[in-house]
């Protein structure tokens, strides 16, 4: 199948590897002109605008945006909405708030374009592992793309599925993410605990480790705060600031408005917040989680 991919950072980029080992043809443009020529020399077809890249697919179009929330995305899907024809069809990959996604389709779908929310996870490892993909959109149109997400997910019968109407990818993927905070957290509080003890010198790397064989508690963030420990197990360098993208705000405001109690995630987002003036060994666990999963710069202390 082919398709158009805008956005070559970390997760575009190792979209597009996954995406040509399948056998798929990708035309492939990022303002970062070395970023485009990384994805030539995977084997995309590079493009030096937006207009070269749908100039260069066959109609019907399929174009997949992963680009940063906000500005970017609306100006990126603006231009290309002047540029792409009736039953031609856009993806929007990234973390987008559902609200202005439902605002973006409405606008696109006015020209005849198709329009397609995809919640993306995976981060660094989906080029390996797989994404999980939560898609939105018109059913027959996820139909008609479907070898996509199929090629992108974990394996073709599971890790991705179409939950809903345009809107409710991106509803599903900002839930997912404060679910995320809330586990997140519970693992930092949980080893900061255990380093604060001294009596016992627990070895906490040994800890992590034997948690991950049988535990109920044990995960794939466990499994990465494993690994984080075993490099580094005073977590010596690591700054304490704790950043936060953007979901968990979104998904604390919606669970206000709709009189839906969500305490762990309103405190882990709170918690983070809080990490940026002040020191703790489970912010710095929060930190090295955030870079295992998904590449996020780590604060130097």
């Amino acid at each position: 199948m082919e398709l158009g991919m805008i956005g070559l950072g970390r997760m575009g980029a190792a979209m597009t590897k996954r995406l040509l080992t399948a056998g798929h043809t990708v035309v492939a443009y990022d303002q970062d002109r070395a970023a485009v020529e990384r994805s030539i020399t995977d084997g995309a077809v590079g493009a030096v605008s937006l207009d070269a890249l749908v100039s260069r697919l066959t109609a019907p179009r399929t174009v997949w945006v992963m680009v940063p929330a906000g500005d970017a995305v609306n100006d990126t899907i603006e231009r290309l909405t002047r540029l792409l024809k009736a039953d031609d069809t856009l993806i929007d990959g990234g973390n987008s708030n559902f609200r202005d996604t439902l605002q973006r389709a409405f606008s696109v779908q006015k020209s005849g374009v198709h329009f397609v929310d995809v919640g993306t996870s995976g981060g660094i490892w989906g080029l390996k592992e797989g994404y999980c993909l939560m898609i939105g959109g018109d059913a027959a149109v996820v139909k008609r793309i479907q070898p996509l997400f199929e090629s992108l997910a974990p394996a073709q019968d599971r890790g991705w599925a179409h939950v809903g109407p345009v809107g409710a990818g991106h509803f599903t993927k900002m839930i997912h993410n404060g679910i995320e905070y809330g586990l997140m957290q519970s693992y930092a509080e949980g080893f900061a605990l255990l380093e604060k003890n001294k009596d016992f010198h627990l070895d906490l790397p040994k800890i992590a480790e034997i948690w991950r064989h049988g535990s109920v508690v044990r995960s794939w963030l466990l499994d990465l705060t494993a690994q984080a420990l075993a490099e580094n197990p005073t977590l010596e360098g690591i700054g304490p600031s704790v950043a936060d993208s953007g979901e968990g705000r979104w998904m604390v405001a919606e669970a206000i408005a709709a009189d839906v109690p969500c305490p762990v995630i309103t405190l882990s987002l709170l918690e983070r917040i809080r990490s940026r003036v002040q020191d703790s060994y489970g912010n710095r666990i929060l930190a090295v989680m955030r870079n295992k999963f998904g590449g996020h710069a780590i604060a130097k202390q």
